[in-house]
């Protein structure tokens, strides 16, 4: 059975686009212009997952987003042409999956697309080994490999490095990056995300100014880089 994806967009030209792309794939769109349709749609017909422009007729995306966060765990991917730090901060900080801006390509949304649904699928059950290229993270082993090679990592380095594991394939804001792997109260700040963000990619990645695994996503945060990315 085709997976059904709800697109919550007013350009009829980005519509259009995105529809073709995922019929051409085996996915079935429904579409609505207006976030109230969307909503409406969303209980009705219970799509796999969300395509959400931030910029509707009758309202922002976000407050649609929040709303569909009080209810439903459904993946969310916010697209728009909106390219401000703050809007996409807010978008994954009101529980987006991921985020695109336009213009994008059809290979990167339908990557995003299966790791989202992936994702939400497998959410719950274990994940105690990740693999990626020749990167392999054992979670409940605290073990990190390089092709046949361990690595050894200091414990903020680690704890970054598994909570970018446990979000593969999606972005991680920088704020929770740095919650998670130095508490609330611990007086840290972004500046430490960037230093042992730095110190992390010099152990794992062959070339460190061009990542193969942990993805700067600009003035947002990271992500960890999936083979399925590559495809």
């Amino acid at each position: 059975m085709s997976e059904l994806v709800l697109l919550i967009e007013d350009d009829s030209s980005i519509r259009r686009f995105v529809s073709a792309s995922l019929s051409d794939q085996g996915f079935k769109t429904l579409e609505a212009v207006t976030g109230k349709t969307g909503l409406e749609y969303l209980v009705s017909r219970k799509p796999s997952l969300v395509l959400l422009d931030l910029g509707l007729p009758d309202g922002n995306g976000i407050e649609i987003l929040k709303r569909i966060r009080e209810w439903s765990r459904v993946p969310v991917i916010i697209i728009s042409a909106r390219g401000q730090e703050g809007d996409k901060v807010a978008g994954l900080d009101a529980g987006a999956d991921d985020y695109l801006s336009k213009p994008f390509g059809a290979a990167e949304l339908l990557a995003r697309i299966r790791v989202s649904l992936r994702r939400f699928k497998t959410d719950g059950s274990d994940f105690p080994v990740f693999k990626t290229g020749d990167l392999k993270v054992d979670l409940s082993k605290h073990h990190v490999w390089i092709g046949k090679k361990e690595i050894h990592l200091s414990p903020i380095q680690y704890k970054i490095l598994a909570v970018l594991v446990r979000q593969a394939g999606r972005v991680v804001t920088r704020e929770r990056i740095l919650e998670e792997a130095w508490g609330q109260d611990s007086g840290a700040g972004i500046d430490s995300v960037r230093i042992y963000m730095h110190q992390l990619r010099k152990k794992i990645e062959k070339t460190p100014l061009r990542p193969q695994y942990l993805k700067t996503e600009l003035g947002v945060g990271y992500r960890m880089i999936t083979d399925e990315d590559r495809i």
